[in-house]
């Protein structure tokens, strides 16, 4: 009874703590909380796993096919689930959902190569219904894009921190390559938990919230089918460059060593937490500045022409390095920057001001997780054909020419958007929601 009570003492000064110090307890246990995740899922990519080649192709590259395969089937799965899932079940699940991910982890060190690469796609299985989970404890508020920024903040730059945990514990540690997952997940486990803990305090939204953001409800199958129908054009575009964003981010996070290495930098653990840093401070400010635009409508709009400033950044990263004129560090800052301002203007703003603007009922869930499973099918299919043509990839290149082709693709369906939506989006509901604040 007594930690009842105070579990219930922590969520009523959460209700009636002012927007800044709710804001900074949202973001600190999100943020611990996914950051945490990445841990359990992100690690083996720090192993280049050289000494094993299965079917003609780099053992590394079916490892993260498999991984992203089971993480593909996950967000398909999640469409259902994350959009159904009522709040008090997300906690338990979270856990849950982590635990076997580590479970998988220790069977795929026991496991001899190739057929250890079975484990990974388990790994992957639960852990795409993770962000979901996550994001419903911060959807439909005021102060959603600050706390989704908070959020998005920690797969940035959790993958490079958790890459450099990786490199010392082979480098300076001589853990083998196979182990190394396993015992980072492990190194995570009592952190998650307490993150988690806080996370689960969050009191849902209140009556201001709902009246600015429209109220957020588990989404069934039939209101699932009613929102596509509604929205299908506006949202086909927006899958699309979704997809091409997810292909293109995927190749520099899973692959940033063999990037590294071809841009002569060499095997330094340190310049993959250097490098996310800096992206996760570009990429917050730039997305949780959106929270200052009250008025829904204006807010989605201005959340379009953010995609197309890191579009923009994609190419002038392309350029400088090219031209010769961008070190290592510049170039993978600023691709980095121009790839996760849009790709986090999605989980932030696009969505959920799409639904505002809208007066839609719903969840952010089920957008994301659409949009997650096209993506990621796509990842997966781009990386099978890239090693059927070529066993031997040159990832350098493979970055700099997607990424060209995904910024000129981009920036002519967020020109078509804007166009769109400015004319879609109605203007006459934001006067009530702009009084409350």
């Amino acid at each position: 009874m007594g930690d009842k009570k105070n579990e219930r003492w922590l969520s009523n000064k959460l209700l009636a703590a002012g927007p800044v110090p709710f804001s900074a307890y949202c973001i600190i246990a999100a943020f611990g909380t996914y950051f945490c995740m990445y841990a359990f899922r992100k690690p083996f990519t720090a192993g280049t796993f050289e000494d094993t080649v299965w079917l003609g192709l780099g053992f590394k590259t079916v490892l993260v096919a498999a991984q992203v395969t089971g993480y593909t089937l996950s967000k398909f799965v999640g469409i259902k689930v994350v959009s159904e899932m009522p709040a008090k079940y997300r906690v338990v699940s979270i856990l849950g959902l982590i635990a076997i991910a580590e479970l998988a982890l220790l069977f795929f060190a026991l496991t001899p190569p190739p057929w250890n690469f079975l484990w990974l796609f388990v790994n992957g299985l639960p852990l795409g219904m993770v962000f979901g989970l996550v994001l419903g404890f911060l959807e439909g508020r005021r102060v959603t894009e600050a706390l989704s920024a908070g959020l998005c903040a920690s797969f940035i730059v959790s993958s490079g921190v958790v890459k450099s945990v990786g490199r010392r514990l082979i480098q300076d540690y001589g853990v083998n390559e196979y182990w190394m997952p396993f015992l980072t997940g492990l190194i995570f486990v009592v952190p998650l938990v307490g993150f988690v803990w806080l996370l689960s305090q969050i009191p849902p939204p209140n009556e201001i919230d709902e009246k600015h953001r429209s109220p957020r409800m588990p989404m069934f199958h039939d209101q699932r089918r009613a929102f596509f129908r509604k929205h299908v054009i506006g949202l086909v575009a927006l899958l699309s460059i979704y997809v091409l964003l997810t292909i293109v981010r995927s190749i520099r996070d899973d692959f940033a060593v063999e990037i590294w290495r071809d841009l002569g930098v060499g095997d330094k653990p340190s310049v993959f937490a250097t490098s996310e840093f800096w992206v996760m401070v570009g990429v917050v400010v730039a997305n949780g500045l959106i929270i200052l635009i009250h008025n829904n409508r204006k807010a989605f709009l201005s959340s379009i022409a953010l995609l197309a400033v890191g579009f923009v950044l994609v190419l002038v990263a392309v350029g400088g390095h090219l031209a010769g004129v961008f070190s290592p560090m510049t170039f993978m800052v600023t691709i980095g920057l121009g790839m996760y301002i849009p790709y986090v203007a999605f989980h932030t703003t696009v969505f959920e001001r799409l639904i505002a603007a809208f007066r839609d009922v719903g969840t952010i869930g089920y957008l994301m997780y659409l949009a997650d499973a096209i993506g990621y099918l796509g990842y997966v299919a781009v990386m099978i054909f890239r090693n059927a043509v070529s066993g031997q990839v040159d990832f350098l290149k493979l970055i700099i020419w997607t990424s060209i082709i995904v910024a000129l693709v981009s920036t002519i369906v967020t020109i078509f958007l804007g166009v769109y939506y400015s004319k879609a989006i109605p203007e006459h509901h934001d006067e009530e929601a702009n009084a409350v604040w």
